[in-house]
């Protein structure tokens, strides 16, 4: 079973530099949404299993901070919310970028929130 953590992690980072990678890329004036909107949506999905599986198997022995992850929590479905109202109004011609932006910008918190409480 830890086996299957660890490569949860490694999806979870991955889905982490997805979003905030393409978002860099998107301040630069380059790149599309279509990457920052997998990454935040691969954060919510293995965020949400390993939270599940941190609390249901007794084998992986983590310590979860309940208020830390609610918190992340509330970031990370605001991100996905974010990015999929900016690329739905981008497609239809509307201006979406400051949405997208934004997006970006909470991955970015979420991974301070990861690395910084305690």
């Amino acid at each position: 079973m830890q086996l299957v953590y660890d490569l949860l992690v490694v999806a979870h980072l991955l889905g982490m530099a997805a979003l905030v990678g393409g978002w860099l890329v998107l301040l630069a004036g380059a790149g599309s949404t279509t990457v920052m909107a997998w990454g935040a949506r691969a954060q919510l999905v293995t965020g949400l299993v390993l939270v599940g599986l941190a609390e249901g198997v007794s084998s992986l022995d983590e310590d979860l901070d309940h208020a830390k992850i609610g918190v992340k929590l509330v970031v990370a479905i605001a991100a996905v919310a974010l990015v999929e109202i900016g690329r739905a109004r981008t497609k239809r011609g509307q201006d979406g970028a400051a949405l997208v932006r934004a997006a970006g910008a909470l991955g970015v918190l979420n991974v301070v929130v990861a690395a910084v409480w305690h």
